[in-house]
C-alpha cells in the first residue's frame, strides 16, 4: 500500500524523550534583584551533588533544577539558596505529578497549577501592594526636599535640620530594601545591584549629615535631594518593574482561568455536582448548554457545536456528535451531551497547555548566554569602575590648581566632593537589571501570546531556531491534508466482480491501523459488504503495501514496487492507474493469488486554509516543500492544488527516510522546519533544525518537536514562524538597549564634573535613567501583547 507517513511495519526506534533517573524541581525565590542575583543562585545551585542543569529566571522569579534524587534533595537546594543570601520555596513540578491513581479513582486529580499560580500571584500582588506604599511614602517626602534644594537653598535657619528630617525616612525606610540587599550580599562576600544603590544613596546621605553638623570639614552644600531622590527614583522603577512583569504572565492566568470549577457527574445512576478535583476517568458527564466541557473525553450521546477558541485559537465552533473527542474547558453551545471523562487533572489538554508554557517561560534563549556572562562580573566591575573613578578626580582634584575651572565643580572646588559626586554616578546609572530581563520578559510575553493562539513553543532555544528558518517541509497527510482519506474509486479487471474484490481488500485492511485502511474498510461498510473475517495471515511492508490470505486466497495490495517484487503485471489497469494518479487520488494495486484483480483509490481532502497558508508562508521568503510516499503524479496533482512547485515535491519517501530528506535539504545550506503528525515523523521533527507538531496528531510527535499547534491547522505555522520572529527581534531590541545603555552612560557619569549641566546633579540623572532602562526593557516585551497575525 502507498503510505505517506507509515504508521505500520515501521522499525525505527524513537529515542526517549524524558532521560530516566532525573526529577525535576521548581523553586519560588525571594529577594532577587538583578541578573547578577540570578547568576549566583545558578552556580550556588550547580555546586550540589547529582545537579544536572539549573536553570534561574529573573522575570519569573522561579529557578527550575534537574537532579538525581539519589544525590540530593529539596532540602538542600533550599538550602544552598539560604547560604548564597535568598530564600527558596519548593513548588509543584507538573511535569512530576502522576496520573495512575486517576485511573482507579482515587487520587486528588486537580490541576497542580492552579494552586501555585494562584500562590505566586497572592504573594506578587503583596509584594505590588508593600512597593505601592513604600513608593507613596517616598514622593511624599521627596517632593518638599526637591523643592527646598530648587527654590529655597540657604533662605532660612534650620533648613539642613529640616532637610536631614525629611531625607532620612526615604532613605531609611524606603531605601530598606536595597540596604537589606547589600548587607546580605556582603555577608557572602559578593555584590549585586542592591550593593550599587545602597553605596550611591548612602553616600550622598553620610555626606549630607557631616555637611550638616560638620560644615567646616566638608562645606556647608548638601545632597539631600541626591540621596532622596536616588531612592525614590530607583524604587520607582522597581514598582513600575514589578507591575510590568505581573502583566507579562497574564498568559498563564487566563489559561488558568478557563478551567471549569464543578462537573455533573452520574454516580450510582444519579446526577451529583462534584468539583472539578473529584472527577475520574471514565466518569459520565453531563454538559448542558452553555456550560464548560469539565474535563477531556468522548461524547457518547447528543450533538452540540463547541466554541473551543480559547484552546484552540479557532473561531468558528466545531460540531460534536457521538464519538467525538471533547477539550476540557471549551465551552458546550447548543445541545445536551451527554460524555466519558478519558484525561483528567494533569493529563487534561488544558493542563499540558499551562505546563508547556510554564516550561517555556522559564527557558533561555541562546542568545542570552552573552547576558548571563556579563551579568556575573557586572557589579564587581562597576564597584572597581567607581572606585577609580573616585580616585582619578581625587588626584586631579589635589593635583590641579585650576581644578574648580577644569573641573566646572562646585562646594568650593573642593576636590573630595567632586570625586564622591562622580563615583555616585557611576554607582547608580549602571543597570545589570535590563540585562536580566531583556530575553526572558520577551520569551514570557511571546511564548503566552502564542499560547492563546493555540500555538506552544517549548522554549527559548526553540524561538531562537525557528526564527532562522529558510525552508519549511511539509509532510503531506495530517498536514496539508485532513488526515481522514475516503474510499473513491474501485476499478477491477475483466471477469472479476468489484463487491469480491473490495471485500477480500477491507478483510485484508483489517489488519491494518493505517488511515488509509480505516478508509477502505469504512468504505466497503458504506457500500453494503458484509465483513465477516480478519486475515488468517497478515503482513505489513512499509512504504509498499501489505500481504494478507484471506477466505483462503493471498492478497496483496499495494504500490507498482510491491507487484513488480511478485512479478506480477499490471499494463492491463495502466491507462486507469494513471488516470487517478493525476486527480491526485491515493491508488493501491490489487492482486489474489498472484494475478492483477484491480485496483482501490483513496483521497485525502485538503485541510481548510491550507493553501491560504503555504501562500502565507511563501510572502515570507520561505521555500515551502511537501513530503510524501505518495507517487510522483499523485504528489505533484495534491502539490499543484495548494501552491507548491513542482520541483519541490519529495515523493515516494519511504518512512524511515524523512529524516534523511531533512538532511539532504540541510546539506544545501538551508535552516529547515518540518511540519509533521504522526509517530514516524518523530525523526524527522527531531533532526531538522526547527519541528512543528500538528496538535491533531500523536504525543510523540509532539514530544520531539519544537512547536505544537494545538488545533493542527496549517495557518498556525505561519503565524508561529512570525511570532517566534516578532519575540527575537524584541529580544534583540531588548539587548541592545540594554548594552548601550550601560556602554554610553557609564563613561558620560565617569565624565560628568566635565559637563556643566550635570555638576552635582549627575546622581539624579543617573538614578532617573537607571529607573528608566529596566521599565523600557519590560515595556517593549509587552508590546508583543499587540501581535496581530491569526492563525
Amino acid at each position: 500500500m502507498v503510505t505517506e507517513t507509515t504508521h505500520r511495519g515501521d522499525t525505527h526506534t524513537v529515542p526517549p524523550v524524558q532521560p530516566g533517573g532525573e526529577n525535576c524541581a521548581i523553586l519560588a525565590l525571594e529577594g532577587m534583584t538583578c541578573a547578577s542575583c540570578a547568576m549566583r543562585i545558578e552556580k550556588g545551585l550547580k555546586k550540589l551533588p547529582g545537579v544536572n542543569n539549573v536553570n534561574v529566571n529573573l522575570a519569573t522569579e522561579l529557578a527550575t533544577v534537574s537532579y538525581d534524587p539519589t544525590l540530593t534533595n529539596l532540602e538542600q537546594m533550599v538550602q544552598k539558596v539560604e547560604v548564597v543570601g535568598y530564600k527558596a520555596i519548593p513548588q509543584t513540578a507538573p511535569a512530576q505529578q502522576s496520573s495512575v491513581d486517576n485511573i482507579s479513582g482515587t487520587a486528588d486529580v486537580s490541576v497542580p497549577s492552579v494552586p501555585q499560580e494562584d500562590e505566586q500571584s497572592k504573594r506578587r500582588q503583596a509584594e505590588i501592594r508593600h512597593k505601592r506604599n513604600l513608593l507613596i511614602l517616598g514622593i511624599v517626602l521627596t517632593l518638599p526636599v526637591v523643592i527646598l534644594n530648587m527654590f529655597f537653598m540657604n533662605r532660612f535657619p534650620g533648613e539642613n535640620y529640616l532637610l536631614l528630617a525629611l531625607t532620612t525616612p526615604v532613605w531609611a525606610i524606603v531605601g530598606w530594601e536595597f540596604h537589606r540587599g547589600a548587607i546580605k550580599t556582603l555577608r557572602h562576600s559578593s555584590a549585586n545591584m542592591d550593593t550599587l544603590i545602597s553605596l550611591g544613596s548612602t553616600a550622598a546621605y553620610i555626606m549630607s549629615v557631616v555637611a550638616t553638623f560638620f560644615p567646616r570639614l566638608v562645606g556647608d552644600i548638601t545632597f539631600y535631594d541626591t540621596a532622596a531622590l536616588i531612592v525614590t527614583l530607583i524604587f520607582l522603577g522597581k514598582y513600575l518593574e514589578a507591575r510590568a512583569k505581573g502583566q507579562t504572565n497574564e498568559a498563564i492566568r487566563k489559561l488558568i482561568g478557563l478551567q471549569a470549577r464543578t462537573a455533573h457527574v452520574l454516580r450510582a445512576g444519579e446526577e451529583v455536582e462534584l468539583p472539578i478535583e473529584q472527577v475520574r476517568v471514565n466518569d459520565t458527564l453531563i454538559v448542558r448548554p452553555g456550560e464548560k466541557i469539565p474535563v477531556d473525553g468522548v461524547v457518547l450521546s447528543g450533538n452540540s457545536s463547541v466554541d473551543e477558541s480559547m484552546i484552540t485559537g479557532e473561531s468558528i465552533p466545531v460540531e460534536k456528535m457521538e464519538g467525538d473527542s471533547l477539550i476540557g474547558a471549551t465551552l458546550n453551545q447548543h445541545g445536551l451531551l451527554h460524555m466519558r471523562a478519558t484525561k483528567v487533572g494533569v493529563d487534561t489538554l488544558l493542563s499540558s497547555i499551562i505546563r508547556m508554557v510554564e516550561q517555556a517561560q522559564g527557558s533561555k534563549a541562546p542568545i542570552q548566554r552573552l547576558a548571563d556572562t556579563i551579568s556575573g562580573i557586572f557589579v564587581p566591575v562597576v564597584l572597581v569602575v567607581a572606585a577609580l573613578t573616585f580616585i582619578a578626580w581625587a588626584l586631579i582634584g589635589n593635583l590641579t590648581a585650576t581644578v574648580s575651572h577644569t573641573a566646572g565643580m562646585m562646594a568650593a572646588s573642593n576636590p573630595w566632593i567632586v570625586a564622591i559626586v562622580a563615583a555616585v554616578a557611576v554607582l547608580v546609572v549602571a543597570c545589570p537589571c535590563a540585562l536580566g530581563l531583556a530575553t526572558p520578559t520577551a520569551i514570557m510575553v511571546g511564548t503566552g501570546k502564542g499560547a492563546e493562539k493555540g500555538i506552544l513553543i517549548r522554549g527559548g532555544e526553540s524561538l531562537e531556531r525557528i526564527q532562522a528558518v529558510q525552508a519549511v517541509l511539509l509532510d503531506k497527510t495530517g498536514t496539508i491534508t485532513r488526515g481522514k482519506p475516503e474510499l473513491t474509486d474501485v476499478v477491477t479487471a475483466p471477469g472479476i466482480a468489484s463487491d469480491d474484490m473490495l471485500r477480500l481488500v477491507a478483510e485484508a485492511e483489517r489488519g491494518s491501523e493505517h488511515p488509509l485502511a480505516t478508509a477502505i474498510v469504512e468504505g466497503a461498510k458504506a457500500r453494503g459488504l458484509a465483513l465477516s473475517i480478519y486475515p488468517e495471515r497478515f503482513m505489513a511492508l512499509a512504504g509498499r503495501g501489505l500481504e494478507a490470505m484471506v477466505e483462503g486466497h493471498t492478497v496483496l495490495v499495494g504500490t507498482r514496487h510491491l507487484l513488480a517484487e511478485y512479478s506480477i503485471a499490471y499494463d492491463i489497469l495502466k491507462e486507469q492507474l494513471e488516470t487517478i494518479e493525476a486527480q491526485g487520488k491515493t491508488a493501491m494495486l490489487v492482486a489474489i493469488d498472484g494475478t492483477v484483480a484491480g485496483l482501490v483509490a483513496v483521497a485525502d481532502t485538503v485541510k481548510v486554509g491550507s493553501a491560504e497558508a503555504i501562500k502565507q508562508l511563501q510572502a515570507q521568503g520561505l521555500a515551502v516543500w511537501m513530503i510524501t510516499g505518495d507517487n510522483r503524479r499523485t504528489a505533484q496533482a495534491m502539490a499543484a492544488r495548494v501552491g507548491i512547485p513542482a520541483e519541490h515535491v519529495l515523493a515516494e519517501v519511504l518512512p524511515e527516510d524523512k529524516a534523511n530528506q531533512v538532511k539532504r535539504l540541510q546539506a544545501q545550506g538551508l535552516v529547515v522546519a518540518f511540519a509533521g503528525d504522526g509517530i514516524n515523523d518523530a525523526p524527522a521533527l527531531v533532526q531538522a533544525d526547527a519541528g512543528i507538531a500538528m496538535g491533531t496528531g500523536t504525543d510523540i510527535a509532539m514530544e520531539a518537536s519544537d512547536i505544537t499547534l494545538v488545533k493542527g491547522n496549517l495557518k498556525s505555522v505561519a503565524t508561529a514562524l512570525a511570532l517566534s520572529r516578532a519575540t527575537m527581534r524584541t529580544i534583540k531590541q531588548n539587548l541592545f538597549w540594554a548594552f548601550a545603555y550601560n556602554v554610553v552612560l557609564i563613561p558620560i557619569a565617569i565624565l560628568s564634573p566635565l559637563v556643566p549641566f550635570l555638576r552635582d546633579q549627575a546622581p539624579i540623572f543617573a538614578a532617573a535613567a537607571m529607573a528608566l532602562s529596566s521599565v523600557t526593557v519590560v515595556s517593549n516585551s509587552l508590546r508583543l501583547r499587540r501581535f496581530g497575525p491569526s492563525g
